[in-house]
């Protein structure tokens, strides 16, 4: 069995047979309100999509009817080259692929130094010189009996 139900004018919550309360405005359009809260916030002119509890918020700040995966994608640019007026694109990828190599003196520059750091760095790690093993004595503030503003204990 189908039963009819009506939409509430302000909350667009169900109403079902035998209740709510139906408002006739001066213009004759029948309002039906679920419950005494809906008509009396409708009465002081509210606006139901500023209110969190009815549906139009709801409808407008996209909560519920959440169906999987169907956020919308954003397609990934692809960059494409293009040949610039004087130079054609074959000439372009050429300059690019035939970057200058380093020179052998600064490659062995280059090595002597990360072989520099390497030994430093092991040679911190591993250092066999005198430690300071012997903390200082820092002697522990004690409480006194006494509480801090002069109080007895309890």
């Amino acid at each position: 069995m189908v039963v009819k139900t009506d939409l509430c004018a302000f909350s667009e919550f169900r109403i079902y047979p035998g209740h709510g309360v139906k408002f006739i405005r001066r213009d004759g359009q029948p309002v039906n309100l679920i419950n005494s809260k809906c008509r009396h916030l409708s009465n002081q002119r509210k606006k139901p999509a500023k209110l969190m509890w009815t549906q139009s918020w709801r409808r407008l700040h996209k909560k519920g009817k959440e169906e999987g995966g169907s956020k919308k994608r954003s397609r990934r640019v692809v960059k494409a080259q293009r040949a610039i007026v004087g130079a054609s694109l074959e000439e372009l990828k050429k300059k690019r692929q035939a970057t200058k190599p380093q020179s052998v003196a600064t490659e062995s520059a280059l090595k002597e130094v990360k072989s520099r750091q390497k030994t430093v760095g092991t040679a911190k790690l591993y250092s066999t010189g005198p430690r300071n093993t012997a903390k200082a004595a820092i002697p522990k503030v004690q409480r006194s009996a006494a509480n801090a503003r002069g109080g007895s204990k309890r």
